[in-house]
């Protein structure tokens, strides 16, 4: 009995060859930062051991993922909620621009004005 593998179809084909591609390059890069940098994601200071780095990624400040200088000048460590957030930010940038009736001022509100004096033990 001689049985032969079905046939790939065209998708299934391409596919394979860019889930190969992305794989290859991202070992490379994605190695490379991973010992370059500590475990710790640059955003929101998260920090990851062996059990959780796959929810670290390597972030192209640039965005030009074929731009890998082997100091990392290109890189930074994202955990991947906020590599979500940094890619979505680029993606309104490029669609919306960078109008200044789309920037906002730095909130001033501080919840935490006063909370010294209060911790000194006022009795109220």
């Amino acid at each position: 009995m001689n049985s032969k593998p079905p046939a790939q179809s065209k998708f299934e084909k391409v596919r394979a060859e860019q889930l190969e591609y992305n794989a290859k390059r991202e070992s490379g890069y994605r190695e490379r930062a991973l010992k370059l940098f500590p475990w710790i994601c640059g955003r929101c200071a998260r920090e990851f051991n062996r059990k959780n780095l796959s929810e670290l990624t390597v972030h192209h400040v640039d965005h030009n993922h074929g731009n890998n200088p082997n100091d990392g000048s290109n890189w930074e460590l994202l955990c991947i909620y906020c590599h979500d957030e940094e890619h979505t930010k680029f993606e309104n940038y490029v669609q919306y621009g960078n109008s200044s009736e789309t920037t906002r001022e730095a909130a001033t509100f501080n919840p935490f004005a006063g909370l010294k004096d209060k911790m000194k033990g006022d009795g109220e």
